[in-house]
């Protein structure tokens, strides 16, 4: 089935009038990990910033014990 110039077009719901092209690219460049937690963890963190600060920690905590082992 040929695509029609119709076929193309942007939808009316589709509003991209406010956006900024390549807001993300350089971060999306420089790679990307994406983690899903459980339901029961995930529920303990409001954002990325609070499971990061918290990961951070228990590295801490890790390179404290290595040393002292």
């Amino acid at each position: 089935m040929k695509k029609t110039r119709k076929d193309n077009e942007m939808l009316k719901e589709y509003d991209f009038s406010n956006a900024i092209r390549g807001k993300y690219a350089k971060r999306y460049s420089e790679g990307t990990n994406v983690i899903v937690l459980d339901p029961d963890v995930a529920k303990f963190f409001s954002d990325h910033d609070s499971v990061n600060e918290a990961l951070r920690s228990i590295i801490g905590i890790i390179k404290h014990h290595r040393k002292t082992a």
